[in-house]
């Protein structure tokens, strides 16, 4: 009997490249697919020698075919910093859009089941804490970060139309902060940034005076959580995320302690619309996915540190990627 198959957008990215591994450990022939904007294939190198794994090197914003069945698709493929979205701002409402269109005709054309990756931006600064789904959010829409937070809004929209009106078998996930291996340091998020900052010998930069919370998610953990919805049969949003809530003052400092680091904590402008509060309410994943974090933030900050640690020399001060005009149409 053939192995089910799945096509993977993003596949190149953090989280898509740990999806890629997961799914052929269990089993399924991969199709991976990523236009390589903020992707980058040496987290998925280690696959191109499987027969299980195939690689698509294609923008999704635009006309998807993949030949012969296709059993499951993710839709993992976006920008997800701050530091690329805002670079991006059209090409990230475009793969949210016309992207997540494309993958939805692509399900329904080859009669597959699609999770959608949203987010917990669709939140906002939430008014509500912590956020379950039944939370509408507080979003401003012609904010900087509204291309990403109204892209993926407009995505668990249009995923759902799908499943009503054409009955399409859907599934949506909202994504809280996760790290682990692979992220990029240079991504303008807080726990690569805080790290890479450490491991260069860099103050590290916290924004406004630190107040604002997170919730971090290992990996691992993560897919998971998406697995298991994946292979579930609940079609309403589910928060995956870890509730383990701490304010970015109090993480800078749990990081100086991991790297053994006396660099200096010094504080910058907050940025526009940034969230003060971000922590999931995942009573829902529990009772339906029996589904809950089971990494600790201290062991998986140290898997992550000491994935950082090992990195060459010159990846700590690589630049971030400086963005053409194609890029950003």
């Amino acid at each position: 009997m053939p192995n089910k198959k799945v096509l993977i957008t993003g596949a190149a990215g953090f989280l898509g490249s740990h999806l890629c591994d997961r799914f052929i450990r269990e089993g399924f022939d991969v199709v991976g697919m990523d236009n390589l904007i903020t992707g980058d294939l040496r987290n998925i190198e280690h696959l191109f020698g499987l027969k299980e794994f195939e690689f698509y090197h294609h923008d999704v914003s635009k006309f998807i075919h993949v030949p012969g069945k296709l059993d499951y698709i993710l839709h993992f493929a976006s920008p997800a910093s701050p530091i690329d979205y805002l670079k991006i701002p059209i090409q990230t409402l475009k793969v949210g859009s016309l992207g997540t269109h494309n993958c939805l005709g692509l399900a329904l054309a080859k009669h597959a089941r699609i999770l959608v990756a949203s987010t917990s931006e669709v939140y906002g600064d939430p008014l509500v804490h912590p956020q379950n789904e039944e939370y509408w959010g507080n979003v401003n829409p012609v904010g900087p970060r509204g291309v990403y937070d109204e892209a993926k809004r407009f995505q668990e929209a249009i995923t759902m139309a799908y499943h009503t009106y054409h009955g399409l078998d859907t599934r949506i996930v909202r994504i809280f902060n996760t790290y682990g291996p692979r992220m990029r340091l240079n991504d303008g998020r807080a726990l690569p940034a805080f790290i890479g900052q450490a491991l260069r010998g860099e103050d590290l930069t916290v924004f406004g005076d630190g107040s604002q919370t997170r919730s971090f998610c290992y990996v691992d953990d993560l897919v998971e959580g998406v697995y298991r919805l994946l292979m579930s049969d609940y079609v309403q949003p589910v928060n995956i995320g870890n509730p383990d809530e701490i304010s970015l003052l109090d993480f800078a400092k749990e990081i100086l302690a991991l790297t053994g680091s006396n660099q200096r904590i010094v504080f910058k402008d907050l940025p526009v619309d940034d969230p003060k509060q971000r922590q999931p309410d995942i009573s829902r994943a529990k009772a339906i996915l029996k589904w809950e974090p089971g990494v600790s933030r201290a062991e998986g900050l140290k898997r992550t540190y000491d994935f950082f640690k090992a990195l060459p020399k010159e990846e700590l001060y690589r630049q971030p990627r400086v963005f053409s005009a194609n890029d950003k149409a």
